[in-house]
């Protein structure tokens, strides 16, 4: 690798580590998917193509590729999966009578709902209650 190609990548990594810490409002500062895939690619596309990067590096980096996006694919057939379990268990609630966890709402589930932040069971009467702890389930 050159020197003017080094500097190239050090840019890159300057303008992504100050886009990553701008953009986030958490105090730590992790190297996301997309920009780790970013910073590899600004990496290869600078390197000098009569003067390769060596082999060991060049496969240690493809394969931190691939197990950046094995992990992002598994990562996302987990939350498959959890999703289906909630929805199945939420499910099974159809019928059954569930009052809040204050006790101020209560009555027969006629549909339950899911989404990130987790499941709503609609009630006959039209009222929801979200399916937290401390939710009481009756026959």
């Amino acid at each position: 690798m050159t020197v003017s190609s080094t500097t190239a990548i050090t840019n890159a990594t300057a303008t992504s580590s100050s886009t990553t810490t701008s953009s986030t409002s958490s105090s730590t500062q992790t190297l996301g998917y997309d920009q780790f895939l970013t910073l590899l690619i600004t990496e290869m596309k600078y390197q000098d193509p009569t003067k390769p990067m060596d082999a060991t590096e060049t496969v240690s980096q493809l394969a931190s590729f691939s197990s950046v996006e094995q992990a992002v694919k598994t990562n996302t057939t987990l939350t498959s999966i959890l999703n289906s379990n909630l929805l199945t268990q939420a499910s099974s609630l159809i019928g059954k009578t569930v009052s809040s966890t204050d006790g101020s709402t209560s009555g027969v589930v006629a549909s339950v709902s899911t989404s990130s932040s987790g499941a709503t069971a609609t009630l006959t009467d039209g009222s929801t209650i979200s399916l937290d702890a401390g939710v009481t389930v009756r026959e």
